[in-house]
C-alpha cells in the first residue's frame, strides 16, 4: 500500500537514532513548500532534546516558503496591515507621498474597526456596511478607505491567506454628480486686478513687501493648464521665451511632507503628465518679467522661490492666494479652479481631445468628468438645421 503524500509544509517519520559520538540524531522527511520532499536533520544531547531541535528547525524551515506564510485566517488585521506595508516597502513601485498617504488612511480611517478582527471575520457584509457608514460622513474617505483596505485583503488572496477578496463584492461609492466650476473672463480678470493691487504695495503695512511672484504664478497656470505644485517647480532650464513660439515644460512638481523641507520632485503628478506647452502672450510676458528680476541663473533653478531660495509650498501659496483675493472681495478661489478654467475654454473653443492634451490626461473621460464645465446652451446652428429638415410647405 502506497504511503499517503505529505501536505506542503509538514513532516513525517520522525525517528531518532545514537550517533558514534554519544549524541542523538532525529530526522524527518518534510515536505518544502516547492513540493518536494526531503529529509532533515537536528542533534541534541538526549533523544528528546534532538527531536526538540528538529521541531524547531522544521518550524522556522523558509525554503521557497512565501514571506506571508505566519499569516493565517486567524491571524488578528493588524498583523494583514504591517506585512502589507512591508510588501508596499519591498516592490518600491509607488511614490513615497503615496505610500505616506496609505497608511494614513489604514490607520485612521481602517484600523479603528478592524483592529480587534482576524482576517476570516472580515467578509462582503462588514465591509460593504463600513465603507457605506463611511461615505455617510465624506464621500472621499470612503473612497480613501475602500482603497486600503481592497490592497491588503488582495494580498492576503496572492498568498492563499483568504480564498477571495470581500471588497470585490462590495457595492459602487455613488458621489452625487457636481458641475466643475470654471471661471469667466470677467471673473479672471477680476482676480488678476486684485492680485496686482496688492503687488503694487499700496496698502502695504508692515511686513515683507509683496514680491510679486504670485501674480505670475496665476498668469502661469492660466496659460499652460498646470497644476500648483507643477507651476512652483518650474526652473529656468524649462523655459524657452526666447524663439518663435515661448514654452514651458511640465516636468516636476513640489512636495511637502511632515518632517520633511519641501523638494522639487523630478516629474509632475505622474510621468505620463511630463509635456511642453507652448505659452500664450500673457503667460510668456509674465515669465519674462520673472526671469529679469530672479537672481540665481543656475539652469536648476526654480522661477518661483522664498527669499531663503527654497521651493515654495503649495500649502502657503495657496493660502496667501485665499487671503490677499479675500481682502478684496473675492472669495471661493482655489489654485485648481484654474485648471479647470483653462479645460473648459479649450473645448469651448477647440475640442476636449485636445483639453486633455494640455492637461497631461490620457483619457478625455477625466477631462470631461472633472475639468470641463457643461453649458447649457445648445449651439443655435441646431435651429437652422430644423428648419431645413421641418419647414412648413408654403401654401
Amino acid at each position: 500500500m502506497s504511503r499517503p503524500r505529505l501536505s506542503i509544509g509538514t513532516f513525517g517519520d520522525l525517528t531518532t537514532r545514537a550517533t558514534p559520538s554519544g549524541r542523538f540524531e532525529a530526522r524527518a522527511l518534510y515536505r518544502d513548500w516547492d513540493g518536494r520532499a526531503r529529509q532533515v536533520s537536528a542533534n541534541g544531547d538526549t533523544a528528546k532534546a534532538a527531536e526538540r531541535a528538529l521541531k524547531e528547525k522544521l518550524a522556522g524551515r523558509n525554503l521557497f516558503q512565501p514571506a506571508s506564510s505566519h499569516l493565517t485566517p486567524d491571524s488578528p488585521f493588524p498583523d494583514l496591515v504591517a506585512y502589507w506595508l512591508q510588501d508596499i516597502d519591498l516592490e518600491n513601485r509607488i511614490s513615497k507621498t503615496t505610500r505616506i498617504l496609505y497608511e494614513r488612511n489604514m490607520r485612521t480611517l481602517v484600523l479603528p474597526v478592524f483592529a480587534s478582527l482576524t482576517l476570516r471575520e472580515i467578509g462582503v457584509a462588514r465591509c460593504d456596511q463600513f465603507i457605506k457608514m463611511l461615505a455617510q460622513q465624506s464621500y472621499n474617505r470612503a473612497k480613501q478607505a475602500r482603497v486600503v483596505l481592497r490592497l491588503a485583503l488582495e494580498l492576503a488572496v496572492r498568498h492563499e491567506v483568504l480564498p477571495r477578496n470581500p471588497m470585490d463584492h462590495v457595492s459602487r461609492l455613488h458621489r452625487e454628480a457636481r458641475m466643475p466650476d470654471a471661471l469667466t473672463t470677467r471673473e479672471v480678470n477680476a482676480i488678476r486686478a486684485v492680485i496686482a493691487h496688492w503687488e503694487s504695495g499700496v496698502d502695504h503695512v508692515s511686513g515683507p513687501k509683496p514680491d510679486g511672484q504670485l501674480g505670475a504664478i496665476v498668469e502661469i497656470m492660466l496659460g499652460t493648464s498646470a497644476r500648483i505644485g507643477e507651476a512652483l517647480a518650474i526652473r529656468r532650464c524649462d523655459v524657452d521665451v526666447t524663439g518663435s513660439t515661448p514654452t514651458i515644460r511640465i516636468a516636476g512638481t513640489i512636495i511637502s511632507r511632515n518632517g520633511e523641507a519641501t523638494f522639487r520632485q523630478d516629474h509632475p503628478k505622474t510621468a505620463k503628465s511630463r509635456r511642453i506647452v507652448a505659452l500664450p502672450s500673457f503667460t510668456a510676458e509674465a515669465v519674462r518679467r520673472r526671469l529679469a528680476v530672479t537672481r540665481d541663473h543656475d539652469p536648476d533653478a526654480l522661477l518661483f522661490q522664498s527669499r531663503e531660495g527654497t521651493p515654495l509650498s503649495t500649502t502657503n501659496v495657496r493660502r496667501q492666494m485665499r487671503q490677499v483675493l479675500e481682502r478684496g472681495g473675492i472669495a471661493g478661489i482655489t489654485p485648481h479652479m484654474f485648471r479647470r478654467t483653462v479645460a473648459t475654454a479649450i473645448n469651448d473653443n477647440a475640442s476636449v481631445e485636445l483639453a486633455a492634451e494640455l492637461l497631461g490626461h490620457t483619457d478625455t473621460k477625466i477631462t470631461i468628468q472633472h475639468y470641463i464645465q457643461r453649458r447649457e446652451l445648445v449651439n443655435p446652428a441646431t435651429a437652422e438645421l430644423l428648419d431645413r429638415a421641418f419647414a412648413r410647405d408654403e401654401e
